[in-house]
Parts: structure tokens; C-alpha cells; sequence
């Protein structure tokens, strides 16, 4: 099964830069969605010639922003959306579709934003979802994609030293955050196969910055302990544009 996350900084933006022919490139068995930025019934409208998925979407409250969903190939078992927590739930951040042998949850992790106004929000949310996930966990292995908004090590992160507790994505409480998923039994599926791969998913629209790669890898495929070893391919793909994002992706085999 392949599986592939993309951050598409806008669904109808862009279906307008070739995303028809990147899905077809792609070939995905389930494809997850961020960034959507339209509400449920736009996401349809864009998404209403792929014949071959099902699609669900979660959409913020507010329009135009955030957004979450999921294709695929397989008619997932049941789909949940959001967490259950009111503080968490009106932006569309989280979407999790059961199949037989995993859930696989994507999500859109809260950005810090400019002068890290939303630092302890995002603290919290990392805390909320890691409990979340490990609930899922009691009944079957998890598999969580997305972007995380954060950049885990010095490798993951351009310029790692001028950023470093200044921006958000890169801070210790943010890097924090990630410690604990993998702590508690979360497996970072491209680092563990890819150990000491510099590859970025990530890049400012400034600067010219993916021409030059000043990148960030901010956007992850983890997985339950228990299901690593079924996790054969984990990759970058930054030839695919149409977003500040490109796509990530795993093979895993879950027969």
C-alpha cells in the first residue's frame, strides 16, 4: 500500500497547478490532504472526477482556512474527525479513517505563528493529540501523517542555528513535543530509514528558497513501534510542486 501526505496550501488552488496530473503520477492507494482551505463541499467539488476514491474532508469553522482529508482506494472501515476536544475541534486539524489492520490519522498541526503568540496553545495541542493517538493505539497500530509544523533535529532544517528558539517550527518546546511521540513509541518512518538523509519538504515562497533548497522537513509519516518493520519505502518527492509543500509518502505492506 502506498500512502502519501501533502500539504497542498489550498485545494482549489491547487487543482490549478497540475494537481490533476500528480495524483495520476502519484498512484496512490490513499492519499491525505492538509491545508485544504475551503469547506467540505468545495473539496468535493474539486474532488468529485476521482472515481476511484472515496473522499472525506474536515473543514474549519472558519472558511478558507485549515482543513484536513482523505482519498482513498479502499472504503475505509469508519472515519472520525477531529479529537473530541472543543478547544481543538473548530479548525478541521484532524481526520482519522480505520481500515482492517491500522487507523491512519492526518493531521495539520497548528503553526506557533509570528512571535510565537500560539506556543502554549501549540504545547497543549501536541499533548492532546499524543494522547488521542495512543488511545487509537489500544485497538489497533496507528499510522499519523501530516504536517507537523516542526523541524525535529538540526538535519531536518536549513539553517538550524539562526532559527532556533526564533522561529516557529524550530523551537525547544516544539522539538519537545516531537521527543515525546517518539518516546512514546512513535517511529519517525523517513529518519529511521533514511538516518542521515538531508531532504527537506518544506520552503518559503522568499527568497528563492526552494531553488537554493533552504528548506525544512516538517511534514512526517510516523507509525506505530509494531508495524515498522512492515514499512519498506519511506520518501521525500520535490520534484512535485503546486505547493510550498511537496509530497511524502511510505509503501508498507499490512496483509
Amino acid at each position: 500500500m502506498k500512502i502519501i501526505s501533502w500539504n497542498v496550501n489550498g485545494i482549489r488552488a491547487v487543482a490549478k497547478k497540475g494537481f490533476d496530473e500528480s495524483l495520476k503520477k502519484l498512484n496512490p492507494d490513499v492519499l491525505c490532504l492538509q491545508e485544504t482551505k475551503a469547506q467540505d463541499d468545495q473539496v468535493a467539488e474539486v474532488l468529485k472526477e476521482y472515481s476511484e476514491y472515496t473522499f472525506n474532508s474536515n473543514s474549519a469553522e472558519k472558511k478558507g482556512y485549515s482543513g484536513t482529508a482523505i482519498l482513498s482506494k479502499k472504503e475505509p472501515l469508519n472515519i472520525t474527525r477531529d479529537i473530541g476536544i472543543a478547544i481543538h475541534d473548530t479548525e478541521g486539524r484532524v481526520i482519522t479513517a480505520e481500515f482492517d489492520k491500522f487507523y491512519l490519522t492526518t493531521v495539520y498541526v497548528p503553526n506557533s505563528g509570528q512571535g510565537l503568540v500560539r506556543l502554549d496553545y501549540r504545547q497543549g495541542w501536541d499533548k492532546d493529540l499524543l494522547v488521542y493517538l495512543k488511545d487509537l493505539e489500544k485497538k489497533k497500530p496507528v499510522i499519523v501523517c501530516g504536517d507537523l509544523n516542526v523541524a525535529h533535529t538540526e538535519i531536518d532544517i536549513k539553517n538550524s542555528k539562526s532559527n532556533y528558539n526564533k522561529t516557529a517550527g524550530y523551537t525547544q518546546v516544539e522539538i519537545d513535543g516531537m521527543d515525546n511521540f517518539i518516546n512514546a513509541g512513535f517511529v519517525d518512518t523517513f529518519r529511521h530509514l533514511h538516518p542521515d538523509e538531508i531532504a527537506y519538504s518544506w520552503w518559503s515562497y522568499r527568497f528563492n528558497a526552494r531553488a537554493n533548497n533552504v528548506g525544512w522537513r516538517i511534514d512526517y509519516f510516523l507509525t506505530s513501534k509494531s508495524i515498522i518493520s512492515n514499512v519498506s519505502e519511506a520518501f521525500i518527492l520535490p520534484d512535485f510542486i503546486g505547493s510550498d509543500h511537496c509530497p511524502v509518502g511510505v509503501e508498507i505492506s499490512l496483509n
